[in-house]
């Protein structure tokens, strides 16, 4: 009897649930109407839960109410406290407007300036704490965005630890703004961005906003493909101390402690957090030992707050980045590393890593200079340093400026060695913003920034099997590079009725000293200095208090990077691209439903890629293209269908091309270049379709079953569309090495969660992922190297295969 009792009450806790009462709501400010998100709610004398916070829509809900009376109250830093009692009888759903009070300053004036607002005229994504923290058991920040709109990830290692990439409309990291409470952090020259130097970076995350296409103004990198903008840890009242702890397939560890003290006496606070993590990795000798810490302190005055964050990671991974060959990948071993290969015999050399350590030093400071303007501006200091070590068969002693040598009558030229890569670098400046609000109808934003940039390369033999002459640490080569970056942009929107008129211009001045060729193929100190001009402009009308149409204009612009400047001389050099972003979207929000609709089309000049051909200094380099461009259509929604069950889905369309496309194929029967036009093919990496789906059931208070699904279509490894090419490889027929493209995948996860209080903790949370719960066999990224062998096409192709079904699970203990 008593099971069946039990029973009984499991299969009616669903209903019980739902029987309950819902209060529910949207947060914004009473003059702009713009939503704030990480409101606190709560109803006082409600026993079961403390409340919510608003999302990135200003959008909250308190699920299992009893009938009752109660009092609303809804706090916000910068605002005044709103409260009101309430009978609650039936679902209840209220909008407040909360007043900004005169005594206080908000903490987001510092992201603010980079960000988009809920009526601008650009297409964007906003991620809060909570939806940020409920996938962050392990993997990198790059997979946490996964299920975002146009967004592709990969794993090196194949698990989602260690080196991990994203990609969001085609476009890489590179092209891809990232900041960090609106400093800068892609690397200055290479314009990438490592989250692995930065592990379990996410766990002192507050929110995310991911707008795809130029967007608004930035600092940095340009953005050609979407920005990232991060908030760290903002104010938190009351002290805490947070255990997460996780473990799973391939080794993977996680542990993390968050302390923090909340607000002392009215004024300071204190955040701290220290983390580790470890990993074998799917791939062969593919393992991450990572380490990382935040600390934070905050003064609050009454009109002005002071912010200090220092963090910093270490990571040391094997290498994995060449991928694994086709010819392995056909024969079933999806998980061949070379790297690192000694001999026939299987040894491989056991410190074939990348080692790093990045330490990020930050001041920020707000200042509410009256009731129509305020200040932000912040100072910050990067300093990273490390190197990647590696073994070279067989290497060319000329190759390293170092004599051949004569043992006992035989002339050594070439031997083993190790070699360290090394790279120390520092970056610092400053940002700044003014925001000037006369009225309600009026904002305006003057910001920008100076940021420098200095870069020590150089590389040092370590070892070698045949004796040389060569002290230790031998140094042979050595590049010193600096870069200035400097920009200034004045944003304004301006509220017309129903009608949101929006303008942003922004100039960008970059200067780059690098060691390169001149034009008498010298390798020596030079520079350039580069002038961009960013205006934007866009137009967004609302239809209704909660939906809204727009359209927009943008222009971007992007120099270089290190590789083509230095592997170039001015006579080759490639020029800056420009790309011209159109977008037109309609979005509404609501507690049932809330979505939207973008179209874009992205116009690029001298888009640079890589061809195959070699330029003046025999360096396979990137070129311009002419004309190419990315035009599609991304969906994205939420739905409510119960107050137990709801779906959100996106999915992203596009045609992305280029025009008069110019490959080049080195013959090596003839040993010259052979050249093929394309009038029209695929841009690399650049899908046709994404898709992503979260179907989400919560049973019970505190518990979750999400099935998350993601299809990626067939990706191409260059520009030449090219399926099946005419011969077969030298190494075999297989259709992993005679095609260049990735094929099309669809994956599944499972999530498992429930959140209980017990004892004297606050929350206890258990959490279990299961990754590629069908274990589809896929690879997210590769590469490819054709040339002419024999009279046929060859194609050297390399895959980053990722992992079958694998699983995390967690355990968190708030007090």
């Amino acid at each position: 009897m008593k099971s069946l009792f039990a029973a009984a009450i499991a299969l009616l806790l669903p209903f019980l649930a739902a029987a309950q009462l819902r209060v529910s709501g949207t947060v914004t400010d009473d003059r702009t109407n713009q939503p704030l998100p990480g409101a606190t709610v709560s109803l006082q004398n409600l026993q079961t839960a403390p409340g919510a916070q608003t999302d990135a829509n200003g959008s909250f809900s308190i699920d299992n109410v009893k009938p009752g009376s109660y009092v609303l109250k809804i706090t916000y830093i910068g605002y005044q406290t709103w409260q009101k009692p309430m009978n609650v009888n039936s679902n209840t759903t209220i909008a407040v407007k909360m007043t900004s009070s005169s005594t206080n300053i908000t903490e987001d004036i510092n992201v603010i300036a980079t960000r988009a607002g809920s009526k601008s005229p650009t297409t964007f994504t906003n991620l809060n704490h909570k939806e940020i923290q409920k996938n962050n058991l392990g993997q990198d920040l790059p997979y946490l965005l996964s299920q975002t709109p146009s967004a592709v990830v990969t794993s090196d290692a194949g698990a989602g630890v260690g080196y991990t990439g994203i990609r969001i409309r085609g476009s890489d990291g590179t092209r891809i703004n990232v900041t960090v409470n609106g400093i800068p952090y892609n690397d200055s020259e290479s314009q990438g961005s490592y989250f692995v130097d930065l592990p379990d970076f996410a766990s002192s995350v507050d929110n995310i906003q991911i707008q795809r296409g130029v967007g608004t103004s930035t600092n940095g990198a340009g953005a050609f493909g979407a920005s990232i903008n991060i908030q760290t840890n903002t104010r938190r009242d009351t002290a805490y101390a947070e255990l997460n702890n996780s473990a799973g397939s391939y080794g993977t560890v996680k542990n993390t402690v968050n302390l923090g003290t909340g607000l002392l006496g009215g004024h300071f606070s204190v955040d701290g957090r220290l983390s580790r993590i470890s990993s074998d990795g799917y791939i062969d000798r593919a393992s991450s030992n990572l380490k990382s810490y935040f600390l934070s302190g905050a003064y609050y005055g009454k009109s002005s707050i002071v912010r200090v964050n220092v963090f910093s990671g270490h990571e040391k991974t094997y290498q994995a980045w060449n991928g694994v060959p086709a010819d392995s990948v056909a024969a079933g071993n999806r998980t061949y590393n070379e790297l690192g290969y000694i001999n026939s015999r299987g040894y491989y050399y056991n410190n074939q890593t990348d080692n790093y350590t990045q330490n990020h030093y930050q001041l920020l400071y707000d200042q509410k200079l009256g009731s129509k303007l305020s200040f932000n501006g912040a100072l910050h200091y990067t300093k990273g340093y490390g190197y990647y070590e590696e073994y070279k068969n067989a290497d060319s002693l000329k190759k390293y400026g170092i004599t051949p040598v004569v043992v006992g009558g035989t002339t050594i030229a070439a031997t083993d060695l190790v070699r360290r890569l090394w790279l120390n670098n520092d970056f610092y400046g400053f940002t700044y913003n003014f925001k000037y609000r006369p009225n309600n109808d009026l904002n305006v934003l003057l910001g920008g920034a100076y940021n420098q940039y200095k870069g020590a390369h150089y590389n040092n033999i370590e070892w070698t099997q045949e004796s040389t002459s060569i002290p230790p640490d031998y140094e042979y080569s050595r590049d010193n590079a600096k870069k200035n970056d400097f920009n200034t942009y004045l944003r304004g929107e301006y509220q017309l009725g129903k009608v949101l008129l929006y303008g942003d211009l922004q100039y960008r001045h970059v200067y780059y000293s690098f060691l390169g060729y001149d034009r008498n193929l010298n390798n020596v100190q030079q520079a350039v200095d580069l002038n961009f001009f960013n205006p934007k402009a866009g137009i967004t009308f609302d239809l209704t208090d909660n939906s809204n149409i727009y359209a927009s204009w943008a222009v971007g612009h992007r120099e270089p990077n290190r590789d083509d400047y230095t592997n170039s001389t001015p006579a080759s050099r490639p020029k800056a691209e420009t790309l011209h972003d159109f977008e037109l979207g309609y979005r509404t929000t609501g507690h049932i439903f809330s979505g939207g609709i973008n179209g874009f089309y992205m116009l690029y000049k001298n888009q640079l890629v890589l061809t195959g051909s070699l330029n003046d200094v025999g360096a396979a380099i990137r070129t311009n293209i002419n004309d190419s461009y990315r035009a599609g259509v991304e969906l994205d929604g939420r739905l409510r269908i119960t107050p137990m069950l709801s779906w959100a889905a996106n999915v992203a369309i596009s045609t992305n091309k280029v025009k008069d496309f110019h490959q080049f194929l080195y013959n090596y029967d003839t040993e010259s270049n052979v050249e093929t036009v394309y009038k029209k093919s695929d841009i690399a990496f650049s899908p046709s379709f994404v898709g992503n789906s979260e179907i989400s059931f919560r049973p019970v208070k505190g518990g979750e079953i999400a099935f998350i699904s993601k299809y990626v279509s067939k990706q191409y490894l260059d520009n030449t569309s090219n399926v099946n090419p005419q011969g077969v490889p030298s190494a075999g027929n297989n259709e992993y090495a005679v095609n260049r493209y990735l094929k099309s995948y669809f994956v599944n996860n499972l999530r498992l969660s429930y959140n209980f209080q017990a004892w004297s903790l606050k929350n206890i949370g258990v959490s279990f992922l299961i990754n590629n719960i069908f274990s589809a066999k896929y690879s997210a990224n590769g590469a490819t190297y054709p040339d002419i062998e024999g009279g046929q096409v060859v194609n050297y192709n390399y895959y980053y295969p990722q992992a079958p079904r694998n699983f995390l699970a967690s355990l968190s203990l708030k007090f």
